[in-house]
C-alpha cells in the first residue's frame, strides 16, 4: 500500500524568488520522476496558486491583516482537517510551518534558513514573535525537518533553538522550458555580453545598493557601454526592501541610463537576459542556498558571487567569489572577467559540470528516501 503525503501548497499564493521556485520546482520534479511507493495529494493546483494576485503585491492593510489570519487558519485547522480526510502519514511543508496538532499525521518540514532569528531588525517584532511560535509549535520530536545546505543546517542548530538536525537536500533551480525572449535586450537598450545581470527580490540582505556603487566603480575604469540589469520585485514588506535604496544608489552616481530596473521578468525574457549577460553577480550577505547560481550555470553564464558559505558550497570552484561587503573587490572581480575571455570560458565550463547535481531527478530522489524510512 502507498504511503500518502499530503503536500502544502497554499503559501504559493504569496511566495517570492527562492521558496516560490523551491516549492514549484518540487511539484514538477515528483511529477516528472513518480515513486510506486508513494502517493503525493497537492493541497492546491501549484500553478494556479502560483499566479493568483488576491495577497500578493501592492494591497490594501486589511487584506494583508486578512492573509495573516487566514495563514493561521489554514495551517492550524484547515490543513490537518484535509490530511485526515486524505488519510495521510506525512504532511509535507515548504514554509516552516506544520500544524501544531496534525493528528497521525508526520510533519515534515523545509527550515530554509536561520534568518528570522540571525535578523530580528529585517521583520516586524511581533510578527517575528508570533511566527517564530508557530514554527517551534509546529516541530515535534518524531518531526522530519530539511533544508537546503549543509551551511544552513549549521546556521539552525547554532543560531536557533531547533533541536532536530535537519537533512540537507540540495534543491532544483527553475527549469525554464521553452524559447527565451531575445526582444527584451533590446527593450532595454542591452548588448549581448555589454552587461552584469542579478535576478531576484530587492530585500536588504541581497547587498544591491553595493553592486550599484561596485558598477559605478568599473564604469570609471572601463569606458564602454556597459549596462547593470537588476531583474525581480520589491521585497517582502517595507522593513525588508532596498528598492528605494538601490534607486537612490543609481540617482546619486546618475546611472539612470546604465542601471535598468525592469521589475517582474517573463520566464522567456529571464531565459535571454541570463544568456545574453556577461556574468551573473550576487552581492548576497546572507543566503541558505542561491538558486540563480545553479540558474545561471544552467545558461553557460560565468557567476561571480559573495564568500557568504552557502554560495560558496553550491558554486565550489565554480563562480568567481568577492569579499561580502567589498565594493572595490566586486569592482575588481567584474573588472577580471570583462578583460579575460579565458576566464569567463574557464567558469562557464566549471559551471557546466557543478550544476549537474542540482537536477529534478535529484532533488526527487532525495525526498522519497527520506519519506520511504
Amino acid at each position: 500500500m502507498k504511503k500518502r503525503v499530503l503536500v502544502d501548497l497554499f503559501y504559493l499564493n504569496t511566495a517570492l524568488t527562492g521558496i516560490k521556485t523551491y516549492m514549484l520546482e518540487f511539484c514538477e520534479a515528483v511529477q516528472e520522476y513518480p515513486n510506486p511507493d508513494l502517493e503525493l495529494i497537492f493541497t492546491h493546483d501549484p500553478k494556479r496558486q502560483s499566479t493568483t494576485t488576491f495577497f500578493r503585491g501592492q494591497i490594501p492593510r486589511w487584506r494583508k491583516l486578512w492573509y495573516h489570519v487566514y495563514y493561521f487558519i489554514w495551517k492550524q485547522f484547515l490543513l490537518p482537517f484535509k490530511a485526515r480526510k486524505a488519510k495521510a502519514e506525512i504532511i509535507l511543508s515548504f514554509d516552516f510551518v506544520n500544524p501544531v496538532f496534525a493528528g497521525k499525521a508526520k510533519g515534515y518540514t523545509v527550515i530554509h534558513d536561520a534568518f528570522f532569528w540571525q535578523m530580528p531588525h529585517n521583520y516586524s517584532s511581533l510578527w517575528r514573535k508570533y511566527f517564530l511560535k508557530m514554527i517551534l509549535l509546529g516541530i515535534k520530536s518524531n518531526s522530519k525537518l530539511i533544508t537546503t545546505s549543509y551551511f544552513a543546517q549549521k546556521a539552525i542548530l547554532r543560531e536557533t533553538p531547533i533541536q532536530n538536525t535537519p537533512a540537507v537536500i540540495y534543491q532544483c533551480p527553475k527549469i525554464y522550458d521553452g524559447p527565451g525572449d531575445a526582444a527584451v535586450l533590446e527593450k532595454l537598450d542591452l548588448k549581448p555580453f555589454q552587461y552584469f545581470f542579478h535576478l531576484g527580490s530587492f530585500d536588504k540582505r541581497k547587498n544591491l545598493p553595493l553592486l550599484v556603487e561596485a558598477f559605478y566603480l568599473f564604469l570609471k575604469d572601463n569606458p564602454g557601454d556597459y549596462k547593470l540589469v537588476l531583474g525581480g520585485e520589491k521585497g517582502l514588506s517595507k522593513s525588508l526592501d532596498d528598492f528605494e535604496q538601490v534607486k537612490a544608489k543609481i540617482a546619486e552616481y546618475e546611472l539612470e541610463d546604465r542601471v535598468k530596473l525592469p521589475g517582474f521578468i517573463s520566464d522567456a525574457e529571464a531565459k535571454s537576459l541570463y544568456q545574453g549577460a556577461m556574468a551573473y553577480v550576487f552581492p548576497s550577505q546572507n543566503e541558505g542556498f542561491g538558486i540563480p547560481v545553479i540558474e545561471a550555470m544552467h545558461f553557460q553564464t560565468a557567476v561571480i558571487i559573495s564568500d557568504q558559505e552557502a554560495l560558496m558550497e553550491v558554486a565550489e570552484n565554480a563562480a568567481l567569489v568577492h569579499q561580502t561587503g567589498n565594493p572595490v573587490d566586486l569592482k575588481d572581480k567584474m573588472e577580471a572577467l570583462s578583460r579575460n575571455p579565458e576566464l569567463r570560458a574557464d567558469l562557464v565550463q566549471k559551471g557546466n559540470q557543478r550544476k549537474e547535481i542540482f537536477s529534478r531527478k535529484a532533488f526527487a530522489k532525495a525526498y522519497y528516501s527520506l519519506m520511504l524510512e
